[in-house]
């Protein structure tokens, strides 16, 4: 059986690694993979494996997805966010020291997995049947704040235009998702538009060079305590809404933390979404634990493996969380820092269409041409966006009006 666990440990951080760094490949696509091969074939004498597999493989491919996010401008619905700052210090020669921000704040999630799961396990019942009354509010005076952070009135009016024209896109494709069964990964196309494609095609059009990358050791990449313990605090506090409430994702949360942290540095605002991530993805697997609820594909795919988790397989997941991260953390630094090398060598307008096509790609094979449509529209949304100068924080409308709706109506 430990031989099982450690080889189900190390396939699932060398699978989570292929997923994370090729741009379309969701872990959820992954884990429904795994279901289906589970249910029809012999892998169904095999359960607690698949679970490690399943686990080792989300906590890997979160951590190894913010490099493409980073260094491409291909991003997934959990990592978009570092797009935005991480591509501007890609562009003054920082990409790895963006990367390792990141990564210092998924590694910093792990001990807050850890230290706070008794805590959420005794709260997080209690907490659950109040908590879905408040939610939709403090999602209206967070997208209010969001909005007014433009520089001047006519910034804001565009603000408000893109919010409610990337909203109403995203509850169109929610609801297309409802209505289309066979509509997968809806968020797909929808993220790749306003925050990868509407990117690349900018870097594209601009002929983006990419300046020799300064690598520093990690020693001498410094992290003021304060802001470390601000991000560690914002982080702790904003990712376990997205245990129990229904509709709030990794994203709404990055959101959210982001816009608490108020005015930060960019490397600062890398640790904090770093951190978000890798909690929301830890937590998932402990609400399941607490309140028998999923909010990640992950987390649907461990309960269809095992139907009843006891506090056997709690440990057992804890360790998972925690030897998958860290071992992701160091993987995903030496990967960081091969590409950070080569990087500047390389034709980036060439790299830029090569993962425009292989997006495209990916959204017509799992989304077909509908989800093309989509892909279009939001890359156009997202082109405008840029171009008139407005957050593209903003464009996170998508999934937070959506979101308010759903609690409201």
């Amino acid at each position: 059986m430990i031989l099982e666990i450690i080889l189900a440990l190390l396939l699932g951080i060398l699978a989570g690694t292929i997923t994370g760094l090729t741009p379309g490949i969701h872990i959820n696509l992954i884990s429904s993979l795994i279901l289906a091969l589970y249910t029809t074939t012999f892998l169904e004498n095999f359960s607690l494996p698949l679970v490690i597999f399943v686990i080792s493989l989300s906590i890997t491919h979160t951590f190894v997805d913010f490099i493409p996010s980073i260094f491409l401008g291909a991003p997934d619905e959990t990592s978009f966010l570092s797009v935005l700052p991480g591509h501007e210090l890609l562009l003054e020669g920082k990409g790895y020291e963006a990367l390792v921000y990141t990564l210092y704040g998924g590694l910093t999630a792990l001990l807050i997995i850890l230290f706070t799961t008794p805590i959420f396990i005794f709260f997080l019942p209690k907490i659950y049947p109040y908590a879905l009354n408040i939610m939709p509010w403090i999602l209206i005076v967070f997208s209010l704040y969001l909005i007014s952070t433009e520089k001047n009135t006519k910034k804001i009016l565009f603000a408000i235009i893109f919010f409610l024209a990337s909203g109403f896109l995203g509850i169109v494709v929610l609801d297309l998702a409802e209505i289309k069964p066979n509509f997968n990964e809806p968020l797909l196309p929808l993220f790749s538009g306003l925050f990868g494609a509407s990117n690349l095609i900018i870097s594209i059009n601009k002929k983006t060079k990419i300046p020799k990358q300064e690598i520093k050791p990690i020693k001498k990449i410094n992290i003021q305590k304060k802001s470390f313990l601000e991000s560690t605090l914002i982080s702790t506090i904003v990712s376990p809404l997205t245990a129990f409430l229904p509709g709030l994702g990794a994203s709404q949360a990055a959101v959210i933390g982001t816009e608490l942290s108020g005015k930060t540095s960019k490397q600062n605002f890398l640790f904090l979404v770093g951190a978000i991530n890798i909690i929301v993805m830890g937590l998932s697997f402990i609400g399941l634990y607490s309140i028998n609820k999923t909010r990640t594909g992950s987390a649907l795919a461990v309960k269809k493996l095992i139907s009843v988790l006891t506090f056997e397989h709690l440990l057992i997941i804890l360790t998972i969380i925690t030897l998958s991260g860290t071992l992701s953390f160091f993987l995903s630094l030496s990967i960081g820092k091969i590409i950070s090398k080569k990087i500047n060598t390389i034709n980036y307008s060439k790299i830029s269409i090569i993962v425009l096509m292989i997006l495209t790609f990916f959204i017509i094979l799992l989304t077909k041409y509908l989800g093309l449509i989509i892909f279009i529209t939001s890359t156009s949304l997202g082109i405008c966006c840029i171009l008139i100068g407005v957050k593209r924080s903003n464009l996170m409308g998508c999934l937070l009006l959506p979101t308010i709706l759903f609690y409201l109506f």
